[in-house]
């Protein structure tokens, strides 16, 4: 079921989501649901933020969504979820959007449009994709959007399958399939938008704090809330879908010595315990089929996590080694440029140019150990960085 749309294209200069492309509807499982496309067509690329409100009766919901980063010229979809309505005529709003510039060029996926391209009758797309750069893409995601007769839009969908990594020039294949409430609806798919991050990120009440985690997942989480003693994480978690599905939550550390355990309607989960390069807990399992209930994770520790180093210990220790000659100048800037990849430094104006284009004054060499030493503080070696790259001293 369709319910009234309140809302007029939305631009702000030339990033906007056209109004028949911002649609709310009840998905199958009753979940009052939310998607749209944003447009940039800046020549220069940007991360939008997005701001949703719903009209539920007399009670309003506004959520935030942090955009992935969308190239010049290029359209990206969205969907969000909204639990917490319960009425059966919600009212969505004309959405907001604001924007900052960045640095994004377009991810080297092609989606190949040939004969492989298919609409089945049951409303699912399959298809294929192509690396067409020189670099391995971990994690890519496919978003599209689902149209109707009239090209209504009806749905918002990604491809279901986990796809770990594409190397350069392999072709691999994908399947989409929109929510069960349109699929009788469906005439054809547009707006197909290789993506390579798509994590949903949530901040839930943990022993009186803020406890800030994200997933990934082709499955949906919502209403996310700790026991009283902080140690285990409820969740409702639902895959619409006929296929399989992946989920991967992004946790930080309390102790480094957590042990989880996962459950769905209090039955066992098999589950991959893993930590990342820049210290964060990840629990990844795979997502049954048509399957729905209460997610449960144990095993957290009580308390809040400490406040931690945005920069991983191994930049640091890279800076002390080339502070005393151990190491090159190229492998201390790999640590330099891994805080570009990651966001910790962020310079919207500069250029990125190849590696072997890096150039460093020696003199550089004093601040670096001094960092490494903890004579001056993390902030301070970063605004280093960043005023340097700024001044051109250091060329990226």
């Amino acid at each position: 079921m369709f319910t009234s749309l309140l809302a007029s294209q939305f631009a702000f200069a030339e990033v906007f989501i056209p109004s028949q492309e911002y649609i709310g509807y009840f998905d199958y499982e009753g979940v009052y649901t939310v998607g749209g496309n944003v447009k940039n067509k800046n020549d220069f690329a940007v991360i939008p933020t997005i701001f949703v409100t719903v009209v539920d009766g007399e009670n309003m919901f506004t959520k935030t969504i942090l955009h992935v980063p969308i190239p010049p010229n290029t359209d990206i979809p969205f969907k969000i979820k909204f639990p917490e309505v319960t009425g059966d005529a919600p009212i969505l709003l004309e959405a907001k959007l604001k924007f900052v510039k960045t640095q994004k060029d377009p991810i080297s996926i092609q989606i190949l449009y040939d004969k492989t391209l298919i609409t089945h009758d049951d409303g699912h797309v399959t298809g294929r994709i192509r690396n067409t750069g020189n670099e391995t893409i971990f994690n890519p995601k496919i978003l599209a959007l689902v149209h109707g007769n009239q090209s209504k839009t009806l749905d918002v969908v990604s491809n279901i399958k986990y796809i770990d990594k594409i190397e350069p020039g392999q072709i691999l294949e994908f399947s989409m399939y929109p929510d069960h409430s349109v699929t009788d609806d469906v005439f054809y798919y547009s707006c197909f938008a290789p993506v390579d991050s798509t994590v949903v990120p949530v901040t839930t009440k943990k022993n009186e704090g803020d406890f800030d985690f994200r997933y990934d997942s082709g499955a949906w989480y919502s209403a996310a809330k700790f026991n009283e003693e902080g140690t285990t994480l409820t969740m409702r978690g639902y895959n619409s879908y006929p296929l399989e599905t992946y989920a991967n939550f992004e946790f930080p550390q309390i102790s480094g010595k957590e042990k989880f355990n996962v459950t769905l309607n209090d039955k066992p989960v098999k589950f991959i315990q893993s930590i990342d390069e820049l210290g964060f807990w990840h629990v990844a399992f795979t997502v049954e089929p048509t399957s729905q209930g209460i997610l449960k994770i144990t095993g957290f520790e009580k308390g809040l996590p400490p406040e931690t180093s945005k920069i991983p210990q191994w930049v640091k220790t890279n800076a002390n080694w080339w502070s005393t000659d151990q190491i090159s100048d190229s492998e201390f800037l790999e640590g330099i440029d891994f805080l570009f990849e990651k966001g910790i430094v962020v310079v919207t104006s500069k250029e990125m140019t190849a590696q072997s284009n890096w150039k460093l004054p020696s003199w550089i060499k004093i601040t670096a150990s001094w960092w490494s030493e903890d004579k001056i503080s993390d902030d301070d070696f970063l605004n280093m960085i960043e005023n340097l790259v700024k001044r051109k001293i250091i060329i990226i």
